[in-house]
């Protein structure tokens, strides 16, 4: 029996490229099915585990999808606008703590999050170096967007304009980078971390001016007669919030109606839930609350039945390279004809040859085995900080 064996590997190991080929294509083929329910698991498992840490969102009317995304992901378009006045419904109903979301800007790709401090708290964040930010201009890092940017505390990063035609537009906005939060495995690790009222600035709703009366010679002043300075069109926006330059700085309008993406609640119990959910329900009411748990399983769904039809072409894969493989191994039997003859005319017995050839195709299929259930493990061994790295 193990002359059989060691006959049939020194034939494979002969022919290696023919064996190399055949175990390759059933690895693969192996693996394939696998290997997308691995990947197809850890994802649904990441989008879930977010969405089930968030109780409630409230933005605009609109695709539920894309608030969630925006709101949790801080990926998709932009959902279209609500306001504080959606954040003051929630914080007056007392049913729950509402926390601020405006996640439209990006600083050199990575998303700009509006909020405040009770965001971090939520999602248990810590700062690992520097500070949290504490005034209007300071930003905080996500630790992957702080490697990727090579920012660290101290430096400045500039915000990227909505529109780069718009000359009319708000100017970018340079921000000082005054901490890198810790990792968290989570969007959170790629994202650029503003106040609010910060992001209201880059949105050009907020701004500050220079002051004419310290630099009478300033090229910006057009006239000046006694007390009264006349400037001419040269007088910029800042674009760089400093401590010498903040109290400058100033919102045009009433605050309620300033934007947001969405409003986070965090309601008390199941009942304030239930309450607060109520408050969003009218017909005309311009503002929808949403569980993302509920609209994440609604997306995966869809994810799951493209699962579905993935497994189903690589059954039919599967079927037409196990064809490929007994027409290769029926060719190599017709080829090797006069071979296995020889071998019966030196003393091997019918058994002894069968054993040959079926030992070859054990080896085979067992190699390829092994490499498919290697492949396996490997993928769900990283298929987690594979989907992060996608996802973020």
């Amino acid at each position: 029996m193990f002359d059989s064996l060691y006959i049939a590997w020194k034939h494979l190991c002969f022919h290696k490229v023919k064996t190399l080929i055949l175990v390759a294509a059933i690895s693969v083929t192996l693996f394939l099915p696998a290997g997308v329910d691995a990947l197809v698991d850890e994802c649904a498992q990441q989008l879930r585990q977010r969405a089930a840490q968030t109780p409630l969102l409230i933005g605009a009317k609109g695709s539920e999808t894309e608030l969630v995304l925006n709101s949790l992901y801080f990926e998709s378009n932009p959902p279209a606008d609500t306001s504080m006045k959606a954040l003051e419904r929630v914080q007056s109903s007392g049913y729950a703590e509402a926390i601020p979301l405006y996640v439209r800007f990006r600083a050199r790709e990575k998303p700009v999050v509006g909020t405040t401090l009770d965001y971090f708290s939520f999602r248990e964040l810590r700062v690992g170096a520097g500070r949290q930010f504490a005034m209007l201009g300071e930003c905080v890092l996500g630790v992957d967007a702080a490697d990727q940017l090579e920012l660290r505390p101290g430096q400045s990063l500039l915000s990227q304009s909505e529109n780069v035609f718009d000359l009319a537009g708000a100017y970018p906005l340079r921000m000082n980078v005054v901490g890198v939060l810790e990792p968290s495995g989570s969007p959170d690790d790629s994202a650029v971390f503003v106040d609010v009222k910060t992001a209201w600035i880059i949105a050009g709703l907020g701004h500050g001016h220079q002051d004419l009366g310290e630099d009478a010679s300033s090229d910006s002043l057009l006239e000046k007669d006694g007390q009264r300075l006349t400037a001419n069109a040269s007088v910029p926006t800042y674009t760089e919030i400093t401590s010498a330059n903040v109290a400058s700085f100033h919102f045009h309008g009433d605050p309620v109606d300033f934007p947001l993406t969405g409003v986070l609640a965090v309601p008390e119990d199941r009942r304030s839930r239930a309450l607060l959910r109520g408050r969003f329900q009218g017909t005309d009411e311009a503002s929808q609350i949403v569980e993302p748990s509920a609209v994440m399983e609604k997306l995966l769904a869809t994810i799951l039945r493209v699962r579905t039809i993935v497994l189903v072409g690589a059954l039919l894969l599967s079927v037409a390279t196990t064809l490929v493989v007994v027409l290769v191994f029926a060719l190599s039997l017709r080829i090797r004809r006069q071979e296995l003859e020889t071998m019966r005319k030196i003393g091997a017995t019918r058994f002894a040859v069968f054993l040959i050839v079926a030992w070859e195709i054990l080896v085979v299929l067992g190699l390829s085995g092994g490499i498919a259930v290697s492949l396996t493990f490997l993928t769900r061994q990283l298929s987690g900080p594979a989907i992060r790295w996608f996802l973020l």
